[in-house]
């Protein structure tokens, strides 16, 4: 067995005991799909970051930082932009709305029927996205161990999905923090041996292989610019809407959600220079690496950021890399498995079979579901592998442009538009899909290419992106033009209904503060598990400085354990402060 093979068996058997160690935190629905709406700021903004975060970050957008430099950071800023937004005003109203799932508010907005469209309509999009975010890490897991995709992909596939029924959102969310600290700290560490053996960052940008700032393949610049003012759009979209609240809605209450969100902007400022400045430095220094990874074929430029860690980084530190892109992986396809069964459970088995059925058939019912959508996961990670030519970092972009970006609009523009027809919600997601069908499907670029009469033909680049920018235009335009045309139609609701809207509109009104002895234990206890867990895992990393390398690859380890340990330390201390101090702390 090889140190890289021993590392991840040693991470997976960690995130199993994650698993088990907070089983008995789940006694009801609302445990298993938010833990009970009672979570400390800094666990959800983990959980808030790592959503946006997965193996694809070190494929799809690694092996896009390759070829087009900073261009793919414009893709987190724009996260950071919405996580900024959140804090400033979005979270807190989120956590308010007092649900188990997103879609409840929903129900509460627009009625039952636009509640079933919801629930049967925001699926495709996670799913598939679970599916890229599997096949991102095969492409790490067999390029590592030389397995093929396919078993990769149903192998990694299975033991996440064991992972999330396990325990249900109290082992992902707890899980979320300890996998977001050993990112962030091999990310940290990958970064400085880059910036050392790269002569700095200038040096790197002026020996990268084309143009840094916009990339290669581009014609027309006007293209790249619509390009990045349509991303900031959708991620304020994607980042700012009922349906993605599910985020905010384990936080114990409005003030610890709008912490959670400070802290997921921070991060997804500072990851992104981090996280790509290796595949900048192989792009640099490394511009052929590709032929390491021929048995890829067109994906082998996927492997960027894998490159470096194994040319570059010590022994051993690909095998810790390879924890941290299941542990990414895993808390991401939460959104494909976890809440879309909550969602299945309780906006469709509950509410139309078993209206009276009690919490621990609910929860054995969720853990099935779990399981199933986990076989579809897969089989969709299977098909995606079969698409070869196509880049992951297009995928991902054009299933939030196409299928994501119009679910959004009812449910952003509701909470500001109120007097709409209960079937302005339903109606706009065909509207909707109509929209998607002919700017992201039917129109070609040579539609485009003929009717501005261009000179030059587009790149494959530029066609892909201006797809994202006229999918993302039209669904403003005209989705969104329709949700608002609706209010014209407005003629009251049932007295029955009027009482679920003006319900739903004074929770977000109303700020959520939580208090009471027992909340206060169990800030106590989520301080204590999760600072003893990760002191263990900080003592592993520091344990691998022990592994054969030289004077430099051993200190790499120490810094990269160094920072786990620190704050597993600071959680432990926290957690035996005298009840009045935790109390304080959990409000700073």
């Amino acid at each position: 067995m090889t140190i890289d093979t021993f590392v991840v068996l040693a991470y997976f058997l960690f995130l199993i005991a994650i698993g088990w160690m907070f089983r008995k935190f789940t006694t009801s629905t609302s445990d298993y799909f938010r833990g009970g709406g009672k979570m400390l700021w800094w666990m959800v903004g983990a959980t808030a970051f790592m959503t946006q975060f997965s193996a694809w970050t070190f494929t799809g957008a690694a092996g896009k930082a390759f070829t087009d430099g900073f261009a793919v950071v414009i893709l987190f800023l724009a996260n950071a932009f919405g996580y900024f937004l959140n804090y400033l005003y979005f979270a807190p109203k989120f956590r308010q709305l007092r649900v188990v799932t997103a879609i409840d508010a929903i129900r509460m907005r627009f009625g039952k029927t636009t509640e079933q469209f919801f629930t049967w309509g925001s699926m495709p999009d996670s799913l598939i996205s679970a599916g890229v975010w599997l096949n991102g890490l095969a492409i790490f897991v067999a390029a590592v161990f030389n397995i093929p995709m396919e078993a990769t992909i149903i192998f990694t596939g299975i033991v996440l999905m064991l992972m999330a029924v396990t325990g249900g959102s109290w082992a992902v969310i707890a899980s979320d923090f300890m996998q977001m600290l050993v990112i962030m700290a091999v990310t940290i560490t990958c970064a400085i041996a880059a910036y050392f053996h790269g002569g700095g960052i200038g040096n790197i940008v002026d020996n990268f292989q084309g143009n840094f700032l916009v990339g290669n393949n581009l014609n027309y610049i006007s293209i790249f610019i619509l390009w990045v003012v349509f991303i900031f759009i959708k991620q304020f979209g994607v980042m700012n809407n009922s349906i993605n609240a599910y985020r905010y809605l384990a936080a114990k209450d409005s003030e610890n959600a709008r912490k959670a969100a400070g802290l997921a902007c921070i991060l997804m400022v500072v990851g992104p220079i981090i996280w790509f400045l290796p595949p900048w430095y192989v792009s640099a220094f490394m511009p052929d690496f590709a032929a390491q990874y021929a048995s890829m074929g067109d994906k082998a430029g996927d492997a960027a950021y894998l490159a470096f860690v194994q040319n570059i980084m010590p022994a051993g530190m690909v095998g810790l890399l390879m924890s941290a892109m299941f542990a990414a992986t895993m808390s991401s396809m939460d959104s494909g498995l976890n809440r879309n069964a909550g969602i299945f459970v309780c906006n469709f088995y509950q509410p139309i079979f078993r209206p009276h059925a009690n919490q621990k058939e609910l929860i054995i019912v969720s853990k099935l579901t779990t399981i199933m959508m986990g076989f579809i996961i897969i089989s969709i990670g299977l098909f995606i592998n079969s698409l070869r030519h196509l880049s992951l970092f297009d995928i991902v972009l054009n299933i939030g442009a196409l299928i994501g970006f119009p679910m959004l609009i009812p449910v952003l523009l509701g909470m500001w538009i109120r007097k709409t027809p209960d079937w302005a919600g339903w109606s706009t997601l065909i509207v909707g899909g109509v929209v998607s069908f002919v700017f992201g499907i039917a129109l070609k670029a040579h539609h485009v290419e003929s009717l501005f009469g261009l000179e030059q033909p587009l790149t494959g680049r530029e066609w892909s992106d201006l797809v994202v920018g006229l999918s993302l235009a039209a669904h403003v335009v005209f989705t969104g033009g329709w949700f608002i045309m609706t209010k014209f139609f407005y003629k009251g609701l049932t007295v029955e209904r009027e009482k679920e809207v003006e319900k739903l509109f004074e929770n977000w009104n109303t700020p959520l503060v939580s208090g009471g002895d027992e909340q206060q234990s169990l800030d106590t206890a989520q301080r204590s598990m999760l600072g003893n867990l990760i002191s263990v895992a900080g003592f592993g990393i520091l344990a691998m400085a022990l592994i054969p390398n030289d004077p430099s690859g051993r200190g790499l380890f120490i810094l990269c354990g160094s920072i786990v340990l620190t704050v597993g330390i600071l959680l432990v201390s926290a957690s035996r402060k005298k009840p009045e101090a935790a109390a304080e702390t959990s409000a700073a």
